[in-house]
């Protein structure tokens, strides 16, 4: 199964392997079955990286009631994300 700690690219790689196998249709159905639920979790762990790096990105570019704002961004380990 896919793990969180996968990068997003990763984890999209993976899944285009996991189609392409699927789409041949010479997979056994166990093991169709098999790839069907590790993809699923790929899409749902892509879906999480994407919804985490949408809220980074809207608090950076709007303030509480909704106007355009320049902020710091602070990544997760309180370092600066400037350089």
């Amino acid at each position: 199964m896919a793990k969180q700690s996968k990068t997003f690219e990763a984890s999209m790689q993976r899944l285009e392997q996991i189609v392409a196998q699927m789409e041949q249709g010479n997979v056994p159905l166990d093991e169709s079955l098999k790839l069907f639920q590790e993809g699923t979790a790929l899409v749902r762990s892509c879906t999480e990286l994407l919804d985490h790096a949408e809220l980074e990105i809207v608090k950076l570019v709007k303030t509480a009631d909704g106007t355009p704002a320049e902020t710091e961004y602070v990544r997760d380990d309180g370092l600066s994300g400037t350089t």
